[in-house]
């Protein structure tokens, strides 16, 4: 028994193209109103476009019927019609042709379409009955087609439902003047049977537009909503990369300051670009051998130390201890950033930052005992509020040192010399409660403000300040010149907030300055628009010009980046489906027309119509199954047989294929013309025109059968063009060419293979010759119709150019965010930077407690950490970090710190969890803080 292959539906991307998705999209995210503002200002511009066409094309016509027409008598009431009409149009239309002065009120935009159709409908119409009483000549409407167009693609009534039934409205006027027509004495009843037939001939016509124009609408609606989308989506991701990357930046700067990761970070990422460009996965991303130092030569060194900080890893749980030395070294970073001083790291209960470090400071010195004091009553508020007994000591003083970075691996920012030992002995040789300062620091004080005693006795034994010839003097902490108040976590947390409302609102004011700067077309009406306009008709002629000119073609709107084209054309056709519907539709029109007007002269032309209708149902059913299925089983989970699977696949391979698009496309062309083919192969055109002199000369009505009706060919010529322009996904040069053919072979048969019975038609003015009116129908559809294109494939393109634009950020900013991440998980522990990238906001605290632990300190004795030292120890911790990667396991083995030559590491030994010892690693403070407690036996 053979296996059934069963698939699941996956409709996601189909559906990001449905009008119904898109617009519940738009509501979820709040755009609705910024939607409904770039929806006008679009309104606004097609009201301009077609202003300037319809005072184009009114100026063809009038200048055609002056210089064709043998009687000028009889159409100068026609050309002062034609201009009044223009006149008025514009005028009701103009201010809808300007986003500022467009009618707030929805009703206006309403009212003023409706009195630009009414103006066009009824010169059309009452210069026919003008025509018709006053000089016995019928004459056919001229305006049906292009008004129906007009309304649908140009006039600013916004939605569906308003211009379909504004479009019904005017079809309904027209084909009631077309059955008065009938009915009129110079044809027979209208119950006749061939009558009936050119009626519902005439209703299929306003239909197929009527649809065409929905359709337009339909589209414009889901290009442009998902335009406006990506839009939003391009900005939200920006202002969030933007956000998240100054994030990182202020973590990866609190540990290591930007002229040292900076250097590191730039290697980082061309490595990432480098692999990423010979498809090849680096082993290894680390820098090998890092030593990136620096030298300071005018900075003030400040050294803190907790006192009876062993007495509370005693008496304190951990819980309890680790949230005492967040809040304590919070309040020291928050002081540190106010006095504009750069914490170097702390270790356990030692603090040692510098001031004068990352920006050269005269006033460094100040900075530093500021600090200082500022420390102390941080310390003795939280003393007093948590009633412990604790206190601080404080060094500072004032020198050179070394900066940088050594090793391999876990990277730690670090400061040498001789001065910061200095800094450290005062500190170790203070008293509790006040500055132990140098001589040299109080020395580079501008205004002494402080109160200094002497320093202390040990200060004046230690060996090393011996050595360096150090006076040392305390200051108390009696007297302060600046203050801090307020540095507690809940008020660093309503500061946070207040921020974080200040950047909503700034995000919210971002997004609609974007949405200000949305194009709305190739060209729009402002003064320096055209000016633009004419310095690209000129011919570059700097390379400056050759560099800003835009990347869309100005004529054909084509990528000018080859490349981009070629992506662009290339992307899979979500929207297939209705472009077939409407072929389909239109398909089934042109076979209706064709039975209609069916003399029986060709015998194959039932066979073609059979044979067109059924491929394109076959195509219709084919791009239609998915979403049927979609429709039927979305509300449950539903396994399909192996024809619907084979069905989908096929569907979606036409989908992706550009040349298989390409072929349905002009199999869709072709066949259309099949049909036209067969009715002109269906007239005899000698017959025609025998028939049509014996019916002048004996007054008998001829058989209309004979041959086809040239305004019917015309409107079916028209519907053709409009179908090979709305075509969605197809190259928009083809479109252009093929509609542009279309249009010209058509021209070339009127005037030459059935001039005679073209020429004997229906004309739209008095002596003017009736294939001049057909051709002038033909090029005002194609030009209007190639307009309204232009601004819906400017809309795809620049909606194309967003994304794109998107995807190349996202890889920017996912090779910054590597680097950063990299450069970071080489100075904490993986999961610990993560924590800090998720939590670094909102001051959380962050610790771990191990069970069991081992722990190993290794340091160098006699070891002078000068410059030429310093590229010794670079080698040997850089060693050590090699072979401590080396000899242990996933990652069971982690530098801390690198503490001048002190090298400390742990190792965790997870199998063994005894109870009688705890080592507590915790992270509190700022961001990237980092401490290590050694706890003592327990219970």
């Amino acid at each position: 028994m053979k296996l059934k292959m069963k698939c699941k539906l996956d409709y996601s991307k189909e559906i990001r193209w449905e009008r119904n998705f898109l617009k519940k999209k738009c509501k979820e995210v709040g755009l609705e109103k910024e939607f409904t503002a770039y929806q006008m200002r679009l309104s606004a511009n097609y009201v301009g476009v077609f202003v300037l066409l319809h005072l184009a094309f009114t100026i063809l016509h009038c200048v055609m019927l002056l210089t064709t027409c043998e009687d000028r008598d009889k159409i100068y009431i026609d050309v002062g019609c034609y201009t009044l009409s223009t006149v008025l149009v514009t005028l009701v239309l103009w201010p809808s042709a300007n986003p500022i002065c467009m009618p707030k009120l929805r009703y206006k935009m309403y009212l003023t379409s409706v009195l630009a159709v009414v103006f066009m409908v009824i010169t059309d119409l009452l210069l026919n009955i003008y025509h018709y009483y006053m000089d016995d000549w019928i004459i056919g409407s001229f305006f049906d087609t292009y008004t129906l167009f007009t309304i649908y693609m140009f006039l600013p009534i916004p939605y569906i439902l308003p211009p379909l039934l504004l479009g019904i409205s005017v079809s309904v006027i027209y084909t009631s003047y077309f059955v008065l027509y009938l009915a009129s004495k110079h044809r027979y009843e209208i119950s006749n049977v061939t009558h009936l037939n050119y009626m519902s001939v005439e209703i299929s016509h306003h239909f197929c537009v009527n649809l065409y124009g929905a359709f337009f609408r339909i589209m414009r609606e889901i290009i442009v909503r998902s335009s406006f989308l990506d839009r939003h989506q391009y900005v939200m991701e920006d202002i969030w990369l933007r956000s998240a990357r100054e994030q990182e930046k202020v973590f990866l700067h609190s540990i290591l300051p930007p002229q040292i990761s900076q250097p590191i970070q730039d290697d980082i990422r061309n490595r990432i670009k480098f692999s990423e460009k010979h498809r090849i996965t680096p082993i290894n991303i680390r820098r090998d051998r890092i030593m990136a130092i620096q030298i300071h030569p005018d900075v003030s060194i400040l050294y803190a130390d907790i006192v009876n900080y062993t007495y509370l890893t005693t008496t304190l749980t951990v819980k309890k201890l680790i949230s005492l030395l967040h809040e304590l070294y919070a309040r020291f970073d928050l002081a540190a950033s106010r006095y504009t001083v750069q914490r170097i790291k702390f270790l356990g209960d030692c603090y040692y930052c510098v001031a004068g470090l990352t920006r050269p400071d005269p006033d460094h010195a100040k900075c530093c005992l500021d600090f200082g004091l500022c420390m102390i009553d941080n310390i003795r508020e939280v003393r007093a509020k948590e009633n412990l007994d604790i206190d601080i000591r404080v060094g500072v003083h004032s020198g050179a040192l070394c900066a940088g970075v050594l090793g391999a691996a876990k990277l730690q920012y670090d400061i040498w010399g001789s001065d910061v030992v200095i800094a450290n002995r005062l500190e170790g040789t203070g008293v509790p409660g006040h500055i132990h300062t140098s001589e040299r620091t109080l020395q580079m004080i501008i205004e002494p403000i402080y109160e200094v005693k002497p320093g202390t006795e040990k200060a004046r034994n230690d060996p090393f300040l011996q050595k360096h010839n150090v006076i040392t003097y305390l200051i108390p902490p009696n007297v302060r010149t600046r203050t801090i108040t307020n540095l507690d976590i809940e008020h660093i947390k309503i500061i946070d907030s207040e921020t974080n409302l200040k950047q909503q609102s700034s995000i919210g004011l971002e997004l609609r300055e974007e949405f200000k700067k949305m194009p709305v077309g190739p060209i729009s009406l402002k003064k320096k628009n055209f000016k633009e306009l004419f310095h690209l008709w000129r011919k570059d002629r700097d390379k400056e010009r050759i560099r800003t000119r835009p990347v869309i073609g100005i004529y054909l709107l084509h990528f000018r980046d080859p490349r981009l084209e070629y992506s662009y054309m290339h992307q899979p056709d979500y929207m297939l489906k209705y472009s077939i519907l409407l072929a389909w539709v239109f398909g089934l029109n042109l076979c209706y027309i064709q039975y209609v007007h069916d003399s029986g002269l060709v015998k194959s032309g039932v066979i073609v119509d059979i044979f067109v209708m059924l491929s394109l149902t076959v195509l219709l059913l084919l791009t239609w199954y998915k979403k049927l299925c979609f429709l039927r089983y979305s509300t449950q989970d539903h396994e399909y047989s192996r024809i619907s699977c084979c069905l989908f696949r096929v569907a979606e391979s036409i989908q992706r294929s550009l040349i298989k698009r390409i072929g349905i496309y002009m199999y869709t062309i072709i066949s259309y013309f099949c049909i036209i083919t067969v009715m002109l192969m269906d007239c005899d055109k000698e017959e025609y025109e025998v028939v049509h002199i014996e019916s002048k000369l004996y007054h008998y009505e001829p058989d209309m059968n004979m041959c086809f009706h040239p305004w019917l060919l015309t409107n079916m010529v028209c519907l053709i063009i409009g179908m090979s322009l709305i075509f969605t996904r197809i190259p928009f040069m083809m479109k252009v060419v093929v509609s542009t053919l279309e249009a010209i072979t058509y021209m070339v048969i009127l005037f030459f293979q059935f001039e005679y019975i073209v020429h004997h038609s229906l004309t739209t003015n008095p002596y003017f010759e009736a294939e001049y009116a057909h051709c002038l129908l033909v090029i005002i559809t194609l030009l209007s119709l190639y307009f309204k294109e232009r601004q819906t494939e400017f809309n795809n393109k620049i909606n194309y150019k967003w994304r794109e634009e998107l995807l190349k950020k996202q890889h920017d900013a996912y090779i910054a965010d590597q680097s950063i991440t990299i450069l970071l998980h080489n100075i904490l522990p993986a999961h610990v930077a993560n924590v800090y990238l998720t939590s670094l906001a909102k001051h959380e605290l962050y610790y771990e407690d191990y069970a069991m632990v081992a722990v190993m300190f290794a340091s160098l004795h006699n070891f002078e950490l000068d410059l030429p030292n310093l590229r010794v120890l670079n080698e040997i911790i850089s060693e050590f970090d090699r072979i401590g990667r080396l000899s242990s396991g996933k990652d069971q083995n982690c530098g801390l710190h690198i503490y001048g030559s002190l090298w400390p590491r742990f190792a965790f030994l997870l199998s063994h969890k005894p109870t009688e010892v705890y080592t507590r690693i915790c992270y509190p403070g700022g961001p990237a803080c980092s401490s290590l407690n050694f706890g003592t036996p327990q219970g």
